[in-house]
Order: structure tokens, then C-alpha cells, then sequence
């Protein structure tokens, strides 16, 4: 199931709502932990049990160090705290990168290794993590062990973010498993977020993603410069406006239900740096990364080798984390060469640079970026950053790619504006000033974009998000 689908938003989500505001709030954990299961098993029933059983590992897990850490047995907590991450790990790795493993084995061995392709359960990279982050920071003390596993397992899959995020960390959201804010106010508020999110959704990404797909579709031999930036900038939108879409549908939801989540997105495509770029973009997984893995390795309180050690390791991690192929394992270490090398060769340059400089730096490596995301191998990303600058078969220009950009420049023109600022704050304006005429411009304005975006639905039967397969 997905949050932009007809069944959804007509059926599903007013059923768990209605329950939802019905029950004492005693019970309102139990119909979140009841919907969520649903909602997972609706596309997937075999791999609820899977995460059940992370479920239910996990918070025996936390009782069991709650118990050594009391008892003043920091060893033991410590070595069932590496036990439980290993099962996690083990149960991630050999769901994602089973294959991935047998294939490059295959690939460098004399010999054939057969194996039976497993599909990927979806969300196991969020909810993995998720389930981690408790169990650290029971370990280290940051937070108590959850001893109502009805609250535990709401958290751990919680529709809202269960399937591409954002990561919502135990501590964040500890106290509001046992007491929240539920009123009217807030879930206006989330009602806001997720239009908001939902026609980020289905009127651009979906619809800047089709003009992607038909350019990817023939292959870069058919391409000329022009219809390959034309293409990677299609994709650079889609790809912003159906995550940055997804996050804001999660929050929405999350406060309609009295959570409150972090903020995934924080307009990357406006920075100055790639440094900058990726503390704005996915905000809860590079949150997470520094948290549990650049910090405990030394983070930057260590020498200049180390700290350049530290930060290929956690941009391989997280090339390997999007995906099991070798395109993101290098996909992740371009960018943590780029961040290391502004770190200690290019800052003093990049100060220097005017603005717009910066930005235009900054969006040609993002998009660079994306081509070795998109492209399903190394080769085919080479092949396709060599048509972007006239390797292609087609040269720097045709009338193809003049097609293109006459049918995209619009909508690009409304992605690139709707990924700055400006159009949320004069959104957020008209909503909440007192001028009765704007509130209810406002009000029209995103009942306008939630009739426009289900007419879209009823004819667009399934429209996953870009980041289910990750």
C-alpha cells in the first residue's frame, strides 16, 4: 500500500483515523501498532513476519540490557549490544545483499555460484536501522528500555515513515509513545504536510519522472547532449520531489496522529557546497550515520588521516545502504571524496566564489551524482555522463532534445522554483495571517491541489516511491 493511491487516502487512512481518535489513549497504540501491520502485510504478507520477529528480537534485546546494565555487568551488555546488531545486520544483509555478494564472487572466482534471486522486503533498511538505534542507545544509556512491546512495536513499524522514512531514532520519539499532543490544531497542521507532500507527489515527480523515463528508455546511443542533461535534470527533480513528497506525507500523517518527526529535507538543491547539500538532504540518515558510525570511529577529534578513514568509511556505508551494486558503493565514495576534499583542499576556494558560483558547482556534481544513482552499472553511468557532454550518438544537439526541453520547461520551471523556498513560505504566509481572504485563498488553493492530485490517481493505478527499492 501505498500514501498516494486512491485506496489509501479514500479508505485506509479515514478507517485508522476514525478508530484511531475513537479509542482512550491507552489503546491508541495498539490500533497504530494493529494499522501498521496491516498496511505492511497489505503488499507483503510474508515479510511481516519478518518484521515481527525484528520486533520482538529487539525488545527482548533492550530488556536483556536494561538487565546487565543494572546488575553492573557492562561486558555482558556489551557483548549482547554487538549480538543484536549482528542478527540485525545479518537479517539486512542477507536480504539486500545476498545476491550482490554471490555476483561479485561469481564475477572474480572461476566458478559459477547459482543463487535464487530474494525479493527485498520494503522498508527493511528504515526499520533496521530504526531497531538499532534503540538498542545502542539503551546500551549506552541515552534512553530506557521500552518494557510494553505494543508501544515498541508501533514504533518500530508505524506506517507514517515505515516504509521510505524519515529514520526516526527511539530517543526522538520515546516520550511521545506515552503521552502526545492529539488535537484539531495539529491535525490541520499534519492535513497541511501531507497535500503538500502528495502533490510534490503525483503533479511533479510523477510527471517530471515520465519525461526521464522516456529519454532513459532507447539508451544513450540514441541521446545527444542536450537530451541527456534534459534527462538528468528530469530525474534530479523526480527523484527530490518523490522523496522530499514522501517525507512531508510522512510528517503529515505523523502529526495527525500526534507525532511529531524530524525534517527530512531542507531545500539541498539551494546549497553552496556538496558539504552543505547533504546536511539538507536525507537529514535523518546522515543524522543517523554521524550519530553511530562517524562518532564512534573518532569523528573529527582526530588526526587528518583518520578523519578522511572515517569519512570514505561512512560514504561507502551509505553508497551500500541505497543499494546492492557497485554503481552506489561508488556513488557513496564520490561523494565522500568531494566532501573531503572541501574539507581540506577546496575551502578556501569555494569562500572565494561568488554565490551563484557555488550553486552552480554544487548542482553539476549533485547531477553528476544522480547519473551514476540512476544508471544500473558503472559502465552505463560512464556511457551516459559521455553523451552529457557530446559522446552520445547523437552529438551536442537534435530536434529530439529540442522536443524535450519545449515539453519540460514548464514543469521544470515549477520544480525548480517549488525546490527553494520561496513557494512554502508564502504557502505557510497565506495560511496563518489573520487576512480572512488569504486564509481562505490558501484554503482553496490545497483542496485545488488534493482534487487535482486524485484525478491523477484514478488513472495512475500504481505509482511507487523511488526510495521503496532502497
Amino acid at each position: 500500500m501505498i500514501f498516494s493511491s486512491i485506496f489509501f487516502i479514500f479508505v485506509f487512512l479515514p478507517a485508522v483515523l476514525v478508530i484511531y481518535y475513537a479509542v482512550p489513549f491507552r489503546g491508541k497504540n495498539v490500533v497504530l501498532l494493529i494499522s501498521s501491520l496491516i498496511f505492511y502485510a497489505w503488499g507483503e504478507p510474508i515479510y511481516v513476519v519478518l518484521m515481527m520477529l525484528s520486533i520482538g528480537i529487539n525488545f527482548v534485546s533492550g530488556l536483556e540490557l536494561e538487565s546487565y546494565i543494572n546488575a553492573g555487568s557492562m561486558k555482558k551488555a556489551k557483548y549482547a549490544c554487538i549480538m543484536t546488531a549482528l542478527i540485525n545486520f545479518l537479517i539486512l544483509g542477507f536480504y539486500k545483499y545476498y545476491g550482490f555478494v554471490i555476483e561479485s564472487l561469481n564475477a572474480i572466482l572461476p566458478v559459477d555460484i547459482s543463487y535464487k534471486e530474494l525479493a527485498l522486503p520494503i522498508g527493511i533498511s528504515f526499520y533496521t536501522f530504526q531497531t538499532m538505534s534503540y538498542v545502542i542507545d539503551v546500551y549506552r544509556g541515552k534512553v530506557e528500555a521500552q518494557h510494553d512491546i505494543v508501544a515498541f512495536g508501533a514504533y518500530v513499524s508505524m506506517f507514517p515513515q515505515l516504509i521510505a522514512g524519515p529514520i526516526v531514532r527511539y530517543s526522538d520519539v520515546e516520550r511521545q509513545l506515552k503521552k502526545r499532543t492529539i488535537s484539531i490544531e495539529k491535525f490541520g497542521e499534519g492535513a497541511v504536510w501531507f497535500l503538500r507532500g502528495l502533490g510534490k507527489k503525483v503533479l511533479i515527480a510523477n510527471n517530471i519522472g515520465s519525461v526521464y523515463e522516456v529519454i532513459a528508455a532507447p539508451g544513450v546511443s540514441e541521446m545527444s547532449a542536450l537530451t541527456a542533461w534534459i534527462g538528468c535534470f528530469a530525474y534530479t527533480m523526480q527523484i527530490y520531489f518523490d522523496f522530499g513528497g514522501y517525507s512531508d506525507m510522512a510528517i503529515g500523517l505523523g502529526k495527525m496522529l500526534g507525532f511529531d518527526f524530524i525534517k527530512n529535507f531542507d531545500y539541498p538543491y539551494t546549497s553552496k557546497s556538496i558539504t552543505e547539500f547533504w546536511r539538507r538532504w536525507h537529514i535523518s540518515l546522515g543524522s543517523w550515520f554521524r550519530e553511530y558510525v562517524y562518532i564512534p570511529l573518532g569523528g573529527n577529534r582526530v588526526s587528518t588521516p583518520k578523519v578522511v578513514r572515517n569519512l570514505i568509511v561512512v560514504w561507502s556505508l551509505t553508497g551500500l545502504w541505497h543499494g546492492a551494486a557497485w554503481n552506489f558503493v561508488f556513488w557513496g565514495l564520490y561523494y565522500g571524496v568531494i566532501i573531503c576534499a572541501e574539507k581540506y583542499i577546496l575551502k578556501g576556494w569555494l569562500e572565494r566564489l561568488p554565490d551563484a558560483a557555488k550553486h552552480v558547482y554544487t548542482m553539476l556534481l549533485v547531477m553528476a551524482g544522480w547519473v551514476m544513482f540512476f544508471s544500473p552499472s558503472m559502465g552505463s553511468a560512464a556511457a551516459y555522463l559521455g553523451a552529457m557532454i557530446g559522446f552520445g550518438g547523437k552529438g551536442l544537439f537534435d530536434m529530439t532534445g529540442f522536443y524535450y526541453l519545449k515539453s519540460i520547461f514548464l514543469l521544470g520551471l515549477v520544480a525548480v522554483i517549488g525546490s527553494t523556498p520561496f513557494v512554502h513560505r508564502k504557502f505557510t504566509e497565506f495560511l496563518w495571517k489573520e487576512d480572512r481572504y488569504m486564509q481562505v485563498a490558501s484554503v482553496v488553493l490545497y483542496a485545488g491541489i488534493f482534487l487535482v492530485s486524485t484525478a491523477y490517481l484514478v488513472n495512475d493505478t500504481y505509482n511507487p516511491f523511488l526510495y521503496f527499492r532502497f
